[in-house]
C-alpha cells in the first residue's frame, strides 16, 4: 500500500483572499505535477483533502490525473495543526492507495508519525507542492518511498 502525502499549491496570502485559492503560479505547478504523476503510472484509489479551498483545488487538480474515476472525499481531521495521531490512515483509505490532500504542520507530523512513530522528529521538508510517497512493507512499517517538489520539473 501507498499513501501520496501532497501539499496544497501556492495559496494567495490571507490578506489578500481570507478564503486562500490557489495562486495562478500555484495551479501551474499543481498541473505540472499531475501531469508528472500521470507519466509516471501513479494511480490511487482514494483521495482526500482537507475541505479547505487551496487543499480542495490541489485535490481536483491531482485527482484528474492520478484517479479521475474516485470521487474526492473530505476529513475533518488533516487540517493544519490537527494531530496526526488523529487521523486514523487504516480507516481512512481502506488499505487502498491513497492521495492525501493537506497542510503544514500536518503533514510533516505524519510522516514522522508513520515512519518513526513520533511526530516531533522532522523527516521531511515540504514545500508548496510537494509529495511525499509513503510504502508500507510486509512487516507493516512505513518508509519514505520517494519525494517530489514542483521546482523540480521545471517551468511551464
Amino acid at each position: 500500500m501507498k499513501l501520496y502525502l501532497a501539499q496544497h499549491g501556492e495559496a494567495c496570502p490571507k490578506d489578500i483572499d481570507p478564503e486562500r485559492p490557489l495562486t495562478d503560479q500555484g495551479r501551474e505547478e499543481i498541473e505540472r505535477l499531475a501531469e508528472f504523476l500521470a507519466r509516471a503510472g501513479i494511480q490511487v484509489e482514494r483521495v482526500i483533502d482537507s475541505g479547505k479551498l487551496r487543499a480542495a483545488q490541489t485535490a481536483d487538480l491531482l485527482a484528474a490525473a492520478v484517479a479521475p474515476l474516485v470521487e474526492l472525499e473530505t476529513s475533518d481531521r488533516i487540517n493544519p495543526n490537527d494531530d496526526p495521531r488523529a487521523f486514523d490512515w487504516e480507516q481512512a483509505t481502506g488499505g487502498q492507495d491513497t492521495l492525501v490532500v493537506s497542510h503544514l504542520p500536518f503533514l510533516a507530523r505524519l510522516v514522522s508519525l508513520l515512519v518513526v512513530e513520533n511526530p516531533d522528529r522532522p523527516m521531511t521538508s515540504y514545500r508548496p507542492g510537494s509529495v511525499v510517497c509513503l510504502e508500507r512493507d510486509s512487516d507493516g512499517h512505513w518508509q519514505i518511498n520517494w519525494m517530489i517538489r514542483p521546482h523540480l520539473l521545471g517551468q511551464a
